[in-house]
């Protein structure tokens, strides 16, 4: 079986794209979980990589998990703790990996992003959505819930009315009422779809690396945090800011009026 992740870099930014577009690229039933983990693992230990594109081959983004998967779960043979279990060491792990990487994700939406594809979607910082693009929580039309950490990352992303509504319907939502809930910044048509993205993700990478990983970090501090510990936290962070290289260049290109070199 070929590689679930196709992995290609251009530049800083690094596209990951899910494979196996026969299946509507699952998460569940296949190698998605392990080559994620040693994707974001390779992203965490190189410092060259700024920013990060995740698309998927075929008409769908991905349509979460597989239901065959779900069929041998539901079977007398599996128990409940054993389920609890794999949902602990396998897409769980992916949720609190991809919430706790530091370089920003662009998500190129290309098409159906269903149950836990649209909580992958949720999980990155930017979600860009081709025109053909279809968005549904559709656990419910399953019988089941979001395992992921569908019912945490949906709110945040379009406030607890409009996640209630897709999680207790299951209806699935276009591209065009996506973008107007605030799913997604834009929509672009579908040919267009990952240049734009793209163009994204080097805007993006042509700014100062510990600057961009730093305001991630506070970014999703501020989903969890008080206000008086992000702002403790703001200080340390811009303290060391302040130190760096690029900081330096950034205020003499501006006072010289020229662009910045940011060598990092």
């Amino acid at each position: 079986m070929p590689d679930f992740l196709i992995q290609e870099r251009t530049g800083a930014v690094l596209t990951l794209t899910m494979n196996q577009p026969e299946q509507r690229n699952p998460l569940t039933g296949n190698t998605a979980i392990p080559e994620f983990l040693g994707a974001i693992d390779r992203i965490h230990g190189d410092n060259s990589i700024r920013c990060v594109v995740l698309t998927g081959n075929g008409p769908s983004f991905c349509a979460g998990g597989d239901v065959r998967e779900m069929k041998r779960q539901a079977s007398p043979a599996v128990q409940e703790m054993g389920i609890r279990e794999e949902y602990r060491t396998g897409i769980q792990r992916l949720t609190l990996a991809l919430f706790d990487l530091e370089v920003p994700i662009v998500a190129a939406v290309n098409g159906h992003a269903m149950g836990a594809g649209l909580d992958l979607a949720c999980m990155c910082d930017i979600r860009i959505a081709s025109e053909r693009a279809k968005f549904a929580s559709s656990f419910i039309k399953l019988g089941i819930v979001p395992g992921d950490g569908g019912a945490w990352l949906l709110p945040r992303a379009v406030g607890l009315s409009r996640a209630a509504e897709l999680a207790l319907t299951g209806d699935p939502i276009d591209a065009e009422t996506a973008q107007a809930w605030g799913l997604v910044s834009r929509v672009v048509a579908h040919d267009t779809l990952l240049s734009e993205a793209h163009a994204m993700a080097e805007r993006i990478a042509k700014n100062p690396a510990h600057g961009v990983r730093l305001t991630k970090r506070l970014l999703r501090e501020g989903i969890l945090g008080r206000l008086d510990q992000v702002l403790e936290l703001s200080a340390a962070y811009q303290a060391i800011s302040h130190k760096t290289a690029d900081h330096t260049e950034a205020v003499d290109a501006f006072l010289e009026k020229r662009t910045p070199n940011f060598n990092r």
